[in-house]
């Protein structure tokens, strides 16, 4: 790209939607000279992993895939709904 014609980077966009927007008509490789290191933290929400007994992974991915979820997102509402009927 002439260096006359590129955009600035903008400092902040409004929306991830804005940023997606200006990357997917730019490349990155005409703007390596405006770019600066940072640091970013990231706080992301702490996963418990737990095994299933045999064939019942494949029993629930089924009836996922029924209801048109995630294996995972079902067996949530699953131990949801039964720790609020024992509560």
């Amino acid at each position: 790209m002439d260096e006359k014609s590129k955009d600035i980077i903008p400092e902040e966009f409004d929306t991830f939607e804005e940023a997606a927007d200006f990357w997917d008509s730019h490349s990155l490789d005409d703007y390596w000279d405006q770019t600066q290191e940072v640091e970013v933290k990231v706080r992301a929400p702490r996963r418990q992993w737990i095994p299933l007994a045999s064939g019942l992974d494949r029993q629930a991915a089924k009836q996922a895939r029924r209801e048109g979820v995630s294996v995972e997102t079902l067996i949530n509402l699953w131990v949801a709904e039964r720790l609020q009927t024992n509560a």
